[in-house]
């Protein structure tokens, strides 16, 4: 079973790229510093980094993909209705 604190680090190593270069750089420091329990980092440590950066780009993608969509707030109606004042 996955514990916080790991599924948190593993977001935002996904998610921030700033946090991911560092922690590509030094990854068990990294680990370390977020908190993560000691076997937690023995794991992290282990990612290839290769597989890490295109998991990023593959979610960023997605980000994007859905930032572009309309918004689900609005009704069928509307978002039908949109369509025409274009």
């Amino acid at each position: 079973m996955s514990e916080p604190p790991l599924e948190s680090f593993l977001a935002r190593l996904y998610t921030d790229p700033e946090m991911r270069a560092r922690f590509l750089d030094d990854p068990a420091n990294e680990a370390q510093r977020a908190g993560l329990s000691a076997l937690n980092c023995a794991a992290v440590v282990k990612i290839n980094p290769v597989e890490l950066r295109l998991a990023a780009r593959s979610f960023a993608h997605k980000r994007n993909k859905r930032a572009s969509r309309p918004s689900k707030s609005l009704t069928f109606w509307q978002r039908w209705t949109e369509k025409f004042r274009r």
